[in-house]
C-alpha cells in the first residue's frame, strides 16, 4: 500500500508538471499562429493509451512515462521528422517564424515551470506559514550519532554557526547545507573554529544509506520509550515516559550525557533521578554489563521535544502580501541549492554522482502517508528543478534550442537543418545515457543496499 501511495503522488505530480510545461510551449505557439500537430502526456512510441484530434492538434496520453511533448510543425525535435523538414517551409511552421517568436516558444516551458514553483511556494507560505526549529535555539549543540558526523570534524555539543559563511536559519537545513557546502564554522567550548568539509563527504553519505537516519540531530532528552525484555529493570521501578535527569547525583540534560556516564557503571546498582509528570523521583536501578539501563530511547519529534521545554520552535504566519517575498526567497534558495548539488555531481572527487537517481529516487521522496502540504512542497521543488534542467544548453533540451536561436539572433546566421538534426541526435544520446545511468543507480541500490 505504501508503494501505491508514493507512486500515485509521483505520477500525479509528474503529470501536472509535464502538462503545464508543454502548455508553456503550446500557448505561445498558438499565439504566433504556429501549427501544433501533437500535445502528449508521456511518449507514444508505436501506440497511445488514448488520443483525440481537436482541430489541427492530436491530444493524447502515451504509454512510456518518461516525459511528454508538443510536436510543432517545422521544428527539429524528438520526433526527428526529417521528411517534413525536407519540404519547402510553410507560413505556419516554426522555422518560418521570426527568431524572437521562436525564442519565446522555446522558453515558454521553463518559464511556466519557474512561475509554477514560485506560485506554489507563495501559496504554501500563505496557507501553512512556517513552523521550524531555529538553529540559534539549539543551545546544547548538535548530537553526532555516528562516524559520518565525526568524519566532518564535528563533536556532540558543537554549535554550527555558518556554512560557506552563511548563517543557517533552520536546524533541519543543516544536513543539506553540509552536502552543498565547502567549509563551516562551529563554536566548541566557547571557541570559534573553522573547518573544511571533506571532498568525499557526499560519497560517504551515499554509502552510509538513507535508512540509517540523519547523521545530525539536536540533542535529545533521555525519555524512556520502551523497557527491553532482557533488561535488569524489566520489572523494576522505571516506567515508559520517564525522563532521566540525574545519575548518582550528577545532573544530566541530554541522552548522550547519560550514555557517557553510564559506561562508568557496568553491572552495578545505581541511583537515577527521573522526571515523571510534575514529580522528580530518585530510583535504585541496575545497569547491564555494557553500562546501560536496558531501555530504548523514546522516538520524539522536534515538536515533542519543544513541548518538553528543551527547544523553542518558531512559528511564522504570513498574510498574502507577506507570503510573496517569502515564497520568492524559498524559490531562490531551492534553485541555488540545486545548482550547488549539480556542481558536486560534476566533480568526480566528491562521489556525488553515485547518488544520482532516476524515477525510483524521485518517487521515494514522496511520503507514505498523503499530505497536501508535503505533496505541493515536493511538486514546487520538482518544478524548479525541471525548469533549470531544461535550460541546460544541451541539444534536445529547450536550452539547446535557445542557444541556437540566440546564436542566430546575435550573428544573423541560422544553423542549418542538418546541423540541428545531428545536434538533436547527440543531445538525445546524452540524455538517454544519463537516464540509463541514473535509473541504473536506482536499481543497483535497490538490489544491493
Amino acid at each position: 500500500m505504501e508503494i501505491v501511495i508514493k507512486a500515485s503522488q509521483f505520477i500525479l505530480s509528474l503529470s501536472l508538471l509535464i502538462v503545464l510545461h508543454e502548455l508553456g510551449h503550446f500557448i505561445p505557439a498558438k499565439i504566433f499562429k504556429t501549427r501544433v500537430e501533437k500535445f502528449y502526456l508521456f511518449f507514444d512510441y508505436k501506440f497511445s493509451i488514448v488520443k483525440k484530434k481537436i482541430g489541427e492538434t492530436v491530444y493524447g496520453i502515451g504509454w512510456i512515462p518518461l516525459g511528454g511533448y508538443v510536436k510543432i510543425s517545422g521544428m527539429i525535435d524528438e520526433s526527428m521528422d526529417t521528411e517534413q523538414m525536407a519540404l519547402p517551409p510553410q507560413p505556419w511552421e516554426f522555422r518560418s517564424k521570426p527568431a524572437w517568436q521562436r525564442l519565446i516558444i522555446m522558453l515558454g516551458g521553463v518559464i511556466v515551470n519557474f512561475i509554477l514553483g514560485i506560485f506554489i511556494y507563495i501559496m504554501l507560505m500563505y496557507s501553512y506559514g512556517e513552523n521550524f526549529l531555529p538553529n540559534k535555539n539549539v543551545k546544547g549543540g548538535v548530537w553526532v550519532q555516528d562516524s559520518l558526523g565525526t568524519s566532518l570534524g564535528l563533536k556532540t555539543g558543537d554549535k554550527v554557526l555558518t556554512i560557506d559563511g552563511n548563517e543557517i536559519r533552520k536546524f533541519t537545513n543543516l544536513p543539506i547545507e553540509f552536502i552543498n557546502g565547502n567549509n563551516y564554522t562551529i563554536e566548541r567550548d566557547g571557541e570559534v573554529i573553522k573547518k573544511e568539509i571533506p571532498i568525499d563527504f557526499i560519497s560517504k553519505l551515499i554509502e552510509r544509506g538513507k535508512n540509517e537516519g540523519s547523521f545530525l540531530l539536536p540533542r535529545y532528552p533521555f525519555m524512556i520509550g520502551k523497557i527491553s525484555k532482557d533488561s535488569p529493570n524489566v520489572n523494576g521501578k522505571l516506567k515508559v515516559k520517564d525522563i532521566v535527569v540525574g545519575i548518582n547525583g550528577t545532573p544530566i540534560t541530554y541522552y548522550d550525557e547519560a550514555e557517557a556516564i553510564l559506561k562508568n557503571y557496568k553491572n552495578q546498582e545505581i541511583t537515577v533521578s527521573v522526571k515523571r509528570g510534575n514529580e522528580t523521583k530518585n530510583l535504585s536501578v541496575k545497569t547491564t554489563a555494557s553500562g546501560a539501563l536496558g531501555v530504548q530511547l523514546a522516538n520524539l519529534s522536534v515538536s515533542d521535544i519543544s513541548k518538553l521545554g528543551y527547544y523553542n520552535l518558531e512559528n511564522i504566519q504570513y498574510s498574502f502580501t507577506e507570503a510573496i517575498p517569502a515564497g520568492l526567497n524559498k524559490s531562490w534558495s531551492t534553485l541555488t541549492g540545486y545548482i550547488k548539488q549539480l556542481k558536486k555531481i560534476f566533480n568526480p572527487n566528491t562521489g556525488a554522482y553515485k547518488g544520482l537517481g532516476g524515477f525510483i529516487s524521485i518517487g521515494s521522496i514522496f511520503p507514505s502517508e498523503f499530505s497536501w502540504q508535503t505533496f505541493w512542497n515536493i511538486t514546487a521543488f520538482l518544478s524548479i528543478m525541471l525548469g533549470f534542467m531544461n535550460l541546460l544548453p544541451i541539444p534536445a533540451l529547450d536550452g539547446g534550442h535557445v542557444v541556437f536561436t540566440l546564436w542566430e539572433m546575435i550573428t544573423g546566421k541560422k544553423p542549418g537543418d542538418k546541423f540541428l538534426e545531428y545536434a538533436q541526435i547527440i543531445g538525445f544520446v546524452l540524455l538517454i545515457t544519463l537516464l540509463l545511468f541514473a535509473n541504473g543507480n536506482d536499481v543497483y541500490r535497490w538490489l544491493f543496499k
